[in-house]
């Protein structure tokens, strides 16, 4: 059960008496703050990711305080930071860009126990910031995986657009009908999660089981596609690293099986230039079967927020008012009116999301965005991390056909059983 925690304009102050009361002698008190506090919050990419920004704007209107963005590189994100915070100079609120290393954090005893923070019940993926019945970041966003969908190539070809029912039968031959010399039917990003993903979720999968046979269909799947021309196979894509915003933005595919914060990214490039101008929409992933056709399952891990431990206590409060802050729906709210989705689903962003300029408002596309079972693509456990190295390395044997999927699979599995 989460217990309340002061929320609203007096935050710091009300906050900073509830904790007041709860601690130990006046001497062990950390001292309070008199004034605006400055918390600083780390991100990457902050000239084409926004949401930082305009969080840090929204709490400042909220509460008076100011949050600083330290900024730092995306590929090496969790390199960098776990540096700083070794090194005591880490920022006050840390954005958990990856879900599997939040166990890292905690072993390091770098984030702050923040389960006194509440959690609206409209919030989804607070559950894979738990270590130990304790929570550790709280979820700001939680993207779900969708299906991309070219309109203009689907009316070329007289091709019916997924309407919510499809399998992964409907999926195969819509990519067959698709392809033509301008284009392929379909692209799937070379990242593991694009098959694995999916198998994980849709076949009851249990990454740490080492029985990854469940997986072996949608594997078939690709690589039938691939032999057959109506996707780019692997060794292909590897050796010219194509981007999936290029394939699908430059019409080089009719179908992107992706995350929705790709949403934003291609409203911005259509904007831009950067990609073509033609109509789309999205659609539920296809499904094994349509028993889950009316809460089709997938996949997506949030983004969160947490503190370093080594935070000043007199900006505790602060920070954990940040936290609360960006679950509220006015901070999804604002998170929607940008095209990203939030962790937060209630009507009222639901209804922000939809009101953005280019985003596709046809009933499928509401339906996918907002009605799905999302399961986590990395549950939080000590040996995530060192299991999902094993089975991207099974992902590019099979796909660079180094191995049959069967070997692999086994292989794998005994990688996993030696850990």
């Amino acid at each position: 059960m989460k217990r309340k925690y002061a929320v609203a304009a007096s935050v710091v102050v009300a906050a900073s008496l509830t904790l007041a009361a709860c601690s130990g002698s006046p001497e062990e008190e950390p001292a309070e703050s008199s004034g605006p506090v400055t918390l600083t919050l780390s991100g990457w990419s902050l000239d084409i990711t926004p949401e930082f920004q305009v969080l840090a704007d929204g709490f400042k209107a909220a509460t008076g305080n100011t949050v600083e963005l330290v900024e730092y590189d995306p590929a090496e994100y969790n390199t960098l930071l776990t540096a700083d915070l070794g090194a005591g100079a880490g920022p006050d609120i840390i954005t958990q860009k990856e879900v599997k290393y939040v166990p890292v954090f905690v072993d390091g005893e770098q984030l702050l126990d923040v389960s006194d923070v509440e959690i609206p019940d409209a919030v989804s993926g607070a559950s894979s910031y738990e270590v130990d019945g304790a929570q550790y970041a709280v979820p700001y966003r939680q993207d779900s995986w969708v299906l991309f969908y070219n309109k203009d190539i689907f009316d070329a070809a007289g091709v019916e657009y997924p309407d919510g029912s499809w399998t992964w039968d409907d999926y195969d031959a819509a990519a067959a009908a698709l392809t033509t010399a301008e284009h392929f039917g379909t692209y799937e990003h070379r990242w593991q999660s694009t098959t694995q993903g999916f198998a994980n979720a849709q076949f009851d999968g249990d990454i740490f089981s080492g029985d990854y046979e469940y997986m072996t269909d949608l594997y078939e799947r690709r690589l039938a596609r691939e032999a057959a021309g109506y996707q780019i196979d692997f060794a292909t894509s590897s050796a010219n690293s194509p981007t999936y915003q290029g394939e699908f933005g430059k019409q080089h595919a009719a179908m992107l099986p992706m995350g929705t914060w790709y949403v934003a990214s291609l409203i911005s490039q259509q904007t831009s230039g950067e990609a073509d101008t033609f109509n789309w929409g999205f659609a539920p992933i296809p499904q094994v079967d349509d028993s889950t056709v009316d809460k089709p399952v997938t996949f997506g891990d949030p983004t969160g927020f947490g503190i370093n431990a080594a935070i000043d206590p007199a900006k505790v409060d602060a920070a954990k008012a940040f936290l609360e802050y960006s679950m509220s729906d006015e901070a999804a709210s604002l998170l929607a009116g940008i095209g990203i989705t939030p962790a937060n689903t209630s009507d009222a962003v639901v209804d922000a999301y939809f009101a953005v300029e280019g985003v596709p408002t046809d009933d499928v596309s509401k339906f996918a965005w907002s009605t799905h079972e999302t399961l986590p693509e990395n549950p939080t456990d000590a040996n995530t991390s060192a299991v999902q190295t094993i089975l991207g390395t099974l992902h590019t044997e099979i796909l660079t056909k180094a191995k049959t999927i069967e070997q692999a699979i086994a292989d794998a599995g005994a990688a996993v059983a030696a850990l």
